[in-house]
């Protein structure tokens, strides 16, 4: 997959092309739903597929004052994502003051009809673009046949009854219910970063683990999940801890996971932390010995989860 950086970065051989907008964070299974109907339309068609998205999310410059804005995809992930539904291309524009700014009227003319002369674009049943929101369904198809180009709605796309969206992927995660998260978005929420050093307590236990910096500020609430772990391409299992260490009256909060067929020093790797499901609260133990015992079970119902979801 091609991927622009701005509007003027776009080559001519993608005029007339199939185009989609939207800001795809998760590119959760209503987004694929799009997008691979998209690229089949396109190739069906002998046209480019052309994905319109926004970076930053237009959220965080219309609406500042909402901090933290959770992310559920970054960048990278998120091109890979649309690259596996089979598109030609994404063009990524840049979503700032300036951009806010400019109307429906100007976007289809000077961007969709003017500098790609679309064939057609698909849009989700809810998607509002331009200043102020202007731009809808309605707009686009009265634009459309005054233009010669065709547009499709696509319908709210449900899973047992609840619309798929990002905001309810997020609150899912949110809540912790990753399993539910990941039956919506059609893999496994995930969370990557660099492995640092910790306090060694878990290697006192006999389970040490890999105190990871996350990427993202989209974290499930404190508490024991089960997770795969993905190193150097490799998946292992894990037990996961988000959050304080009451036992040992720590209350800062850390993000580890005790990789249960692994051994090695992995300070410094880059590790990604797949959620399957949440097993349970943190709780303050007696001692050390009781928090062991209590591990010991954890990662024994962490295999039974993960071997049922392999």
């Amino acid at each position: 997959m091609i991927v622009f950086e701005g509007i003027e970065s776009i080559t001519k051989d993608f005029r007339g092309a199939l185009v989609t907008i939207g800001n795809f964070d998760g590119v959760h299974l209503s987004h694929q739903h799009i997008c691979r109907k998209l690229a089949s339309e396109a190739k069906s068609a002998g046209k480019q597929s052309l994905v319109i998205t926004f970076d930053p999310h237009p959220k965080m410059i219309l609406h500042p004052n909402i901090r933290p804005f959770y992310l559920i995809t970054t960048r990278a992930e998120k091109m890979d994502l649309l690259a596996s539904c089979g598109v030609d291309a994404t063009v990524i524009i840049t979503f700032d003051g300036h951009y806010a700014r400019t109307t429906a009227e100007q976007f289809v003319q000077d961007f969709l009809w003017s500098k790609l002369a679309i064939t057609k674009i698909i849009i989700g049943h809810d998607y509002t673009f331009g200043q102020a929101r202007q731009g809808n369904d309605a707009y686009l198809k009265t634009q459309g046949r005054k233009l010669g180009f065709s547009v499709e709605v696509i319908k709210a796309f449900k899973i047992d009854d609840e619309i798929v969206s990002s905001t309810l992927i997020r609150n899912y995660i949110l809540a912790g219910d990753v399993r539910t998260a990941a039956k919506l978005m059609g893999r496994h929420y995930n969370v990557a970063g660099a492995v640092g050093s910790g306090a060694g307590r878990g290697a006192g236990l006999g389970y040490p683990t890999a105190n990871i910096a996350p990427e993202k500020e989209l974290l499930p609430p404190p508490g024991i999940y089960a997770a795969f772990v993905t190193v150097d391409d490799h998946q292992y299992m894990g037990a996961l801890n988000i959050g304080a260490k009451p036992t040992f009256e720590d209350y800062t909060s850390t993000f580890e996971v005790f990789l249960l067929d692994y051994t090695g020093d992995l300070r410094g790797e880059k590790i990604n932390v797949l959620f399957v499901e949440k097993l349970r609260d943190i709780v303050k133990f007696d001692g050390p010995e009781s928090l062991k015992r209590q591990i010991a079970l954890d990662v024994e119902k962490t295999k039974d989860i993960l071997k049922s979801n392999k």
